[in-house]
């Protein structure tokens, strides 16, 4: 009776083996769709330029007001209106909201309008002398480099866009479509242009076939075990949410301190919560990740991505071993940035806080969010409160005529690169779109090397003149196909 029971426990698993071998066999790369190689009419050195002038317009945003010039976004939008004549003269623009600009461009037919979308403010540039280049010199070194704030967050994109534009309307070309571009000045501090945008828009009843924001970009070795360029399309991003942990005390002098201090009850609460983080979940868009861009891995990691069924919990312990986008891409995220205490080292202070950024996959809500982190903590001394933040977005299919026009163009200007989604793990303007369109799309049309991703917020951002033109070429091609 043992031998028959054995026996069949070897079967199953020889079977087991076997449909994982033959699974792993037929997750092979899919064939990429049909592109195009025409030449686009896009000046590289023209754009280059044009860029640098953007860039040494300083229009940084800040919720602290000191940091930021109304005159300087004013500069901006007129530096725009001479840049690009031939758009100014054929596409109207309204400012809507504080900083928002809307630029329609009447193509043949108006029934299912494209958006294109990025924003021209950034960030404050942090010590200035930590800087090779000064961050609003907008100047092009030997090596054909163009350095500033703003060449990769988003002012490269947006000149990539209306650098296509000009170009076309040159050539003597008309949209199939009609096409909107959606500028906005205070991405940065999620500000109130993109929503204004989107509600004047709703208001006229227009909802757009699809709409393209800044999101992913051309990388390289950023996936386990795939050798090829890959060009990531966010179809969804996480929500975000800022929470103070705060706690009351007496205060008192340091030479006789209670058992039970804010400071150490803060920390222990820390503690657990970093202990337990969030479940990991395999959302649609990580999962779409995965079952594409897996199909180019190695033998090992392709019998993982071809049998999630089976390998999902090692692929989760695998991710929060790794951390970093990878771990980001499975979970909720609970990152703490800011403390408070006493004012004095040898006081005991009456509150201490700490607060923390959370980026939370589809599925998750500031409500279960706020739940959770309560749960874990388990000190009701500990108030719990919900600074500011917006749950994540709805993801747009990976598929379809819309997903089809943004492959074809990647493919046409880099016909190396693997088109894949992804879930975007930053926010963007694009979110407010949702609202009104199904298929909302997040890529930055920029080859960046992990160091220039780096720079993104960070010290000495810059960009390769050639990757500028490169942007408009997608650009175009976008724009000839919508």
């Amino acid at each position: 009776m043992l031998g028959w029971i054995l026996g069949g426990v070897l079967l199953l698993l020889a079977a087991l083996v076997l449909v994982v071998l033959l699974r792993t066999l037929l997750f092979v790369p899919k064939e990429k769709p049909a592109s195009s190689q025409a030449p686009v009419p896009v000046d590289y050195e023209k754009a280059a330029e044009h860029l640098a002038q953007m860039v040494r317009i300083p229009t940084v945003s800040s919720r602290e007001k000191s940091l930021s010039q109304e005159s300087a976004f004013l500069e901006f939008q007129q530096l725009l209106s001479t840049l690009y004549p031939r758009v100014s003269a054929v596409c109207s623009r309204e400012r809507i909201g504080e900083t928002g600009l809307l630029y329609h461009w009447k193509g043949k037919k108006s029934q299912n309008p494209m958006i294109l979308m990025a924003h021209y403010d950034v960030v404050p540039p942090g010590d200035l002398s930590s800087w090779k280049k000064p961050p609003f010199s907008g100047e092009i070194d030997e090596n054909q480099v163009l350095w500033g704030r703003g060449t990769l967050d988003t002012k490269g994109t947006l000149c990539g866009i209306l650098e296509a534009a000009e170009a076309l309307l040159e050539s003597g070309f008309t949209p199939e479509q009609d096409v909107y571009f959606s500028f906005s000045g205070d991405e940065e501090i999620m500000g109130p242009s993109a929503p204004a945008i989107v509600e004047t828009l709703k208001k006229r009843g227009i909802h757009p076939a699809w709409v393209l924001d800044e999101g992913g970009a051309i990388v390289e070795g950023a996936f386990p075990g795939v050798k090829q360029k890959t060009a990531v399309v966010g179809v969804c991003e996480k929500g975000q949410m800022d929470i103070e942990l705060s706690i009351l005390s007496a205060g008192g002098h340091t030479s006789a301190p209670p058992v039970k201090t804010p400071v150490a009850s803060l920390c222990k609460a820390v503690c657990r919560l970093e202990k337990h983080p969030f479940p990991a979940v395999l959302t649609p868009g990580a999962k779409e990740m995965f079952l594409t861009l897996g199909r180019y891995s190695s033998f090992g990691l392709r019998l993982v991505f071809a049998n999630l069924w089976l390998f999902l919990p090692l692929l989760k312990k695998i991710c929060k071993a790794a951390g970093g986008e990878l771990n980001a891409l499975m979970r909720t995220t609970c990152c703490f940035t800011q403390m408070k205490g006493s004012p004095a080292p040898n006081a005991i202070p009456t509150q201490a806080s700490v607060t923390a950024n959370l980026r939370m996959i589809p599925g998750d809500t500031m409500d279960r969010c706020e739940a959770y982190i309560r749960k874990v903590i388990g000190d009701s001394d500990i108030h719990v409160r919900r600074i500011q933040g917006s749950d994540p977005s709805p993801c747009s299919p990976s598929q379809g005529e819309a997903w089809d026009r943004v492959c074809s163009a990647i493919h046409s200007t880099w016909p190396e690169a693997i088109a894949a989604p992804y879930m975007m793990v930053a926010c963007s303007d694009s979110r407010h779109f949702c609202e009104i369109c199904p298929n909302v799309f997040r890529f930055s049309a920029m080859e960046l090397s992990k160091e220039e991703r780096k720079e993104i917020h960070g010290l000495n951002e810059r960009i390769p003149k050639e990757k500028i033109g490169k942007a408009a070429e997608f650009f175009a091609r976008i724009l000839q196909n919508c």
